[in-house]
């Protein structure tokens, strides 16, 4: 997968998240929210060490 279609997911499970929240599904949005962080952190380690291989 590019970084283009991380960067959708990463933003599709937050507007999830949020409008799970907004009609009041708190569980299902603290999922979404939680999902979405560690999505991101595990895709920002890959770049970083990825960086760090090619120096």
């Amino acid at each position: 997968m590019n970084n283009f279609n991380k960067d959708i997911i990463i933003a599709l499970m937050f507007i999830a998240g949020i409008s799970s929240f907004i009609s009041g599904q708190f569980i299902i949005s603290t999922v979404l929210f939680a999902g979405a962080a560690i999505y991101s952190n595990i895709v920002m380690r890959a770049k970083l060490n990825s960086k760090a291989l090619k120096n």
